[in-house]
């Protein structure tokens, strides 16, 4: 089975490509989805220990987390060390039952491959990018987004051009839908057959 890890940096278009890859019937593993899920489970009585009215109702409010971590590294790192294990420990029920499943292909959606060493955990690496100008575009749309939130953002993430420099694909969601898609699919095609030959 070969693991293909999916990253980007933010307004990059991943959850979309993300999407593609589902649509193209391999199997994706999504990091977000999966910490939002904990936000209402597992991590809540641990988040809440470590940021004390961060949870709200039995679920973490990402907006006072977010206020509780983002300028501060070491809180950012006592966050990182309570999801990233309980993300890995989902992420490997996910291979493990995908495995069992004989699937050639599967897809681990990472925002932060790079960053948080990812790219060791899996067999190929696909970089959605896009020119800066429409990544900024996309980004300023977002509800609650500010230049400076953004600029946060940014600074905690390797810069576009070093992830494509390590790619084993780069698709460009910049050229509209029609193009990534056609990309996913040849990327998917090309995978099934080294998967196949072994």
């Amino acid at each position: 089975m070969i693991v293909v890890g999916l990253t980007g940096s933010i307004g990059m278009g991943k959850s979309t490509t993300a999407a593609m890859f589902e649509d193209a019937g391999v199997p994706v593993h999504d990091a977000d989805e999966t910490v939002h899920r904990l936000y209402s489970g597992r991590a809540v009585p641990l988040i809440e220990k470590a940021f004390p009215g961060t949870v709200v109702d039995g679920t973490v409010d990402r907006d006072r987390l977010s206020a509780a971590v983002l300028s501060d590294s070491d809180k950012l790192k006592q966050l990182e060390a309570i999801i990233h294990p309980l993300v890995r420990d989902e992420e490997a029920g996910f291979l493990s039952t995908n495995r069992d499943d004989g699937q050639p292909v599967v897809v681990l959606d990472i925002p932060l491959l790079f960053e948080t060493g990812g790219a060791e955990r899996v067999d190929r690496v696909v970089v959605v990018s896009a020119d800066a100008a429409i990544q900024r575009q996309r980004v300023m749309q977002r509800p609650g987004m500010t230049e400076e939130k953004f600029a946060a953002i940014l600074a905690r993430q390797v810069p576009d051009s070093e992830k494509r420099k390590h790619a084993d694909y780069v698709i460009d969601t910049g050229l509209g839908m029609e193009s990534a898609r056609h990309s996913v699919n040849r990327i998917v095609e090309e995978l099934k057959k080294q998967a196949i030959a072994g």
